[in-house]
């Protein structure tokens, strides 16, 4: 089955990168480009749904106040480097392919504990099941980040092509590491066709466009609210509604053996990696540092009706949550059975302010939450 639908996403890429671009070729390429979404749909559910695609060795439970994969081509010192800044021993050999199941370690820092997860070696074709390749990317699309270590010592394949080769395997398995998720809500209606409102005009592709497109996915009655300026590629994973949006650190390991010049030159073309030596211990108390800060890891406090705030044991949770995610990481009970919250801090307007589920929460927060009595 997979093997035929490759064939046919093929097939539709030479056909898109034949097709030449410009307005009287943009609805056939958008149709081209949904159909080819649906295929790779089709791909990454028959792959994830496999027997043995979450296998012996890949079932991590997430734990901790984020989960980042450690995501790289053999041999690159992912067991090294995961040994070095979490509790957790992986095994380590100087040789391809010594890590052969997920290995889950904890970093502890900044009071905050991230689960890090070395992965074996990522290989081309992993998106077809090449090298335990679907069990690989289904860990990593569960992943607040990924961590994509490269290695700067010469390689049979430059740095950046391998860097494009992961990126390109993330991607066809619907992985979106270090984009934003674009602002598109889509409301469907019983009649009227489709509106679509928009805070600018759309720069990559016209309304017709945008609304065939739409039709492809049999939406032909809606609302539509854009708050960006989506690419056709943006509106279809939109669509499709399996993309995951994971955060990107690049960190390029074993630059002791670089020169001055070698590194120098590496850093023109990864201007926003970590540089670091796993086995050295290099710039790692720096990668710790940065690991957090990129996920965005914030501390409130819960204070129970009638109690005092409790400030020894903060809540970590990322920036830019709302009362709902706070309900969800506390317990599943208390969206449920939720009225209302009460908050005092930088997102309240005044102290004790009465919030609902879709407020967004600020660092230092004091929240109580208060459920329906039964």
């Amino acid at each position: 089955m997979s093997t035929t639908i490759e064939e046919k996403i093929r097939n539709l890429e030479d056909e898109i990168r034949e097709t030449p671009k410009n307005k009287s070729t943009e609805r056939h390429i958008g149709f081209l480009k949904a159909k080819m979404a649906k295929l790779r749909r089709k791909q990454i559910d028959f792959q994830l749904s496999s027997k043995g695609s979450t296998g012996y060795g890949f079932d991590i439970r997430r734990t901790g106040d984020g989960t980042v994969v450690l995501l790289g081509f053999p041999s690159t010192g992912k067991s090294t480097l995961i040994s070095k800044i979490t509790s957790k021993e992986s095994k380590i050999g100087a040789y391809d392919f010594t890590t052969t199941a997920a290995i889950p370690g904890i970093l502890a820092h900044k009071g905050t504990k991230v689960q890090i997860i070395d992965l074996p070696g990522i290989i081309e074709g992993a998106h077809i099941g090449k090298g335990r390749g679907k069990e690989i990317l289904a860990v990593a699309r569960a992943a607040d980040m990924i961590l994509l270590l490269l290695e700067s010592k010469p390689l049979a394949l430059k740095i950046i092509d391998t860097y494009n080769i992961i990126i390109e395997e993330l991607g066809k398995v619907a992985i979106r590491p270090d984009k934003k998720k674009p602002f598109i809500k889509i409301s469907k209606t019983e009649r009227g066709g489709i509106s679509i409102s928009t805070l600018k005009a759309l720069s990559h592709m016209s309304e017709k466009t945008f609304a065939s497109i739409m039709r492809e996915y049999k939406i032909s009655n809606a609302q539509v609210t854009v708050r960006s300026d989506p690419t056709i590629d943006d509106l279809i994973d939109i669509l499709e509604g399996n993309r995951t949006y994971p955060k990107l650190l690049v960190v390029i390991n074993k630059t002791d053996l670089l020169s001055r010049k070698e590194l120098k030159n590496l850093k023109k073309i990864f201007q926003d990696a970590v540089y670091i030596s796993a086995l050295s211990g290099k710039n790692l108390s720096n990668l710790k540092d940065i690991i957090i800060d990129k996920l965005e890891l914030i501390q409130i406090y819960l204070k129970k009706q009638g109690e005092k705030t409790d400030f020894e044991e903060p809540l970590i949770i990322t920036r830019y949550s709302t009362i709902k995610d706070v309900c969800a990481k506390i317990h599943r009970k208390f969206e449920k059975e939720f009225r209302y919250a009460v908050i005092s801090g930088k997102s309240a307007k005044h102290p004790n302010q009465r919030v609902g589920l879709d407020h967004v929460i600020k660092e230092g927060d004091v929240i109580t939450i208060i459920t329906k009595k039964f």
